[in-house]
């Protein structure tokens, strides 16, 4: 495993991460616990030291479920990426912005984007109880809230780093201009967005951006929640309540079977899956600091972190990019 320094931190983080949204259960068709927890001791007992989830996902089972397994291992050696800002429990009274309709156990559950600094307290405290924990290394707004002005997002950060309770502040899905915003008032550590294969929009003004300010990228959804393991070309099958039946429907299909076609035979050349060359590729693209790669039981755990067992050359990275530039 490679570790990597995030923006101005003193930490470190291993540049594969643990993408807690799938054991949350809710969106992802259910999960099994036993399997859950079995995930994160193989996490990091294969050096993916850094574990990223947040109170929305599976509506705390997902941090519960972090806190339970770091019972057995050592919190100074574990880095944890959480995060605040999508309210489903009501606390909220109506503030905030409207974000969509979540299914919470068969009940519609309104889910509100609000970042005020008496409801960021309140998420930290809860989210410290679920992880067992008295510290979250670094906390990340989850979505921009255009109704709490992100000078008051960041001073609520500012004071927990104060009072110890995380230890760096982050921001997720920022535009170039909302992460300029927020830096007036705290040195942000990283900006957490989508970026992949067939999803390279940032390349063009963020990377620049964070390059220039010392500031991390994290990339979620590197594999597209699945579709670019090439499985649900075969004989994969999604249950009904799994979300990624509708975003799925964002892509010309037939364009990312012929890219995964394509790059297949790179993957059996160095003796990986087509998720591993996906998640190196990410991890060595300009500006990338960690990637997030979801996980459901211990072997697939296992298969993220060997991601890093190998490398790409210069002339395998350009036969990728030739591959990619085809799907346009």
């Amino acid at each position: 495993m490679e570790y990597r320094k995030l923006g101005t931190t003193e930490f470190e983080l291993s540049a594969i991460t643990y993408g807690a949204f799938a054991i949350g259960g809710s969106m992802w068709g259910g999960n099994e616990k036993k399997d859950s927890i079995a995930s994160i001791h193989a996490s990091i007992d294969n050096g993916v030291t850094t574990l990223d989830t947040a109170p929305f996902y599976g509506f705390g089972l997902s941090e519960e479920m972090i806190g339970e397994a770091l019972k057995t291992q050592d919190r100074s050696k574990v880095q944890l990426l959480s995060k605040f800002g999508l309210v489903w429990d009501g606390s909220n009274n109506g503030k905030g912005d409207f974000f969509f309709d979540a299914d919470n156990n068969g009940i519609k559950t309104p889910v509100y984007k609000f970042s005020s600094k008496e409801n960021i307290i309140k998420e930290v405290e809860e989210s410290l109880k679920r992880l067992q924990t008295d510290y979250i290394d670094l906390l990340q707004i989850h979505w921009p809230d255009s109704t709490t002005p992100i000078s008051e997002t960041m001073e609520a950060m500012e004071l927990l780093i104060k009072q110890g309770k995380i230890r760096a502040a982050g921001v997720c899905n920022y535009s170039v201009t909302q992460l300029e915003e927020a830096q007036k008032t705290i040195q942000v550590a990283s900006n957490q967005v989508s970026y992949s294969m067939l999803n390279r929009k940032i390349e063009a003004d963020l990377i620049p951006l964070t390059i220039a300010e010392n500031i991390g990228i994290i990339a979620y959804s590197p594999m597209e929640r699945g579709l670019l393991t090439g499985k649900y070309f075969t004989d994969a099958k999604l249950k009904d309540n799994d979300h990624r039946n509708g975003y799925f429907g964002q892509f010309d299909l037939q364009k990312v079977k012929t890219l995964v076609e394509e790059l297949s035979s790179l993957a059996q050349a160095k003796d990986a899956s087509l998720a591993q060359l996906v998640l190196r590729w990410t991890t060595l693209q300009k500006g990338i600091t960690i990637v997030l790669a979801g996980v459901r039981n211990a072997e697939q755990a296992i298969s993220n972190a060997k991601a890093m067992d190998f490398d790409l050359s210069n002339s395998e990275l350009e036969f990728i990019n030739q591959v990619i530039s085809k799907i346009k």
